[in-house]
């Protein structure tokens, strides 16, 4: 059962926090149904989401494993690609039972092995070399970011990291008590009293991968509330966000930074432009982007460890 559980897993991509919350609550339910299972009887009202999935039945179950760690603040329940999965997994745990194979026991303990081993997954990797210029310390950061999405498809790692490390250095540029407001990066800056990822001052800050039609409309809001709608973006990104700003008329009200400058450009003048001291607010920024990987997300291997060398 293990065996096969680990091929379906692999075929299916079930490693992320979403997968692993749609396997753990629908072996749950499993245990309480009918075989052969109908997915009917796994499928919300909506017919767009996975029937009782959601922090409260993910964690219900970890809980009985002693493990009390929140996996995912919605369960999974809006990560994309929740009923597809499920759909999978009925289908593997049919075989399974024609096969007279199935173990639900066992599979749900061979998933709470994998919810460990997620708890357990190492950090991204700030290297800091003398030979090596910061924009290019970001860049490997960031590719590292890449990668993982690549692997672990419908989790933006990419977006997250971005967000978090823009927001960890605006908090070390500012200072103590500069009053920044951190959110999860799955989380809808379109709320009461939100203009954008950080409201600062007069300033609606946008950290985005892939600017759209829709950010710029965002930014067009900021200026008709008088605010100063600034985009930080990846390199592609700025020449898509430029030419989008141009055709909606807001080419010159629209301040559009690339990602890279804008974290190596401060940490240059924090750093009063010298190697020990540039080194030490590399350090103050990993170590309050962690605590804000602490305090807003529920995956630990977001988190940021420094490293010497190539």
């Amino acid at each position: 059962m293990k065996s096969r559980l680990e091929q379906f897993a692999t075929q299916h991509g079930f490693r992320g926090k979403g997968p692993l919350c749609v396997a753990i609550v629908v072996t749950e339910q499993a245990k309480k149904k009918t075989f052969p299972l109908q997915v009917d009887d796994f499928l919300a009202e909506s017919g767009t989401q996975v029937a009782g999935l959601g922090m409260a039945a993910v964690q219900a179950v970890l809980n009985q494993h002693g493990i009390e760690r929140i996996l995912a603040k919605e369960g999974g329940r809006t990560s994309r690609g929740s009923v597809a999965n499920m759909k999978h997994y009925l289908s593997f745990l049919n075989e399974q039972h024609q096969a007279g194979s199935l173990d639900l026991n066992q599979a749900e303990a061979f998933w709470i092995t994998r919810v460990q081993a997620f708890f357990a997954g190492k950090p991204f990797t700030f290297r800091l070399d003398s030979q090596m210029g910061l924009r290019a310390a970001v860049r490997n950061l960031m590719q590292q970011a890449i990668e993982r999405q690549k692997s672990e498809s419908g989790t933006k790692y990419v977006g997250t990291v971005m967000q978090h490390l823009v927001g960890a250095k605006l908090e070390v540029f500012l200072g103590a008590g500069s009053g920044i407001e951190h959110h999860n990066a799955n989380q809808s800056d379109q709320q009461i009293g939100r203009t954008g990822d950080f409201d600062i001052g007069d300033a609606s800050i946008h950290v985005s991968t892939a600017p759209g039609e829709a950010l710029i409309a965002k930014c067009q809001e900021n200026v008709a509330a008088g605010r100063k709608p600034i985009i930080v973006t990846g390199r592609k990104g700025v020449l898509v966000a430029e030419g989008l700003a141009e055709n909606a008329g807001l080419g010159d009200q629209i301040d559009i930074i690339e990602f890279e400058q804008f974290i190596a450009t401060n940490v240059h003048e924090l750093g009063n432009f010298t190697q020990s001291q540039r080194r030490a607010k590399i350090a103050e920024i990993v170590e309050r982007y962690n605590s804000i990987i602490d305090d807003v997300e529920t995956d630990p291997s977001l988190k940021i460890e420094l490293a010497s060398g190539k």
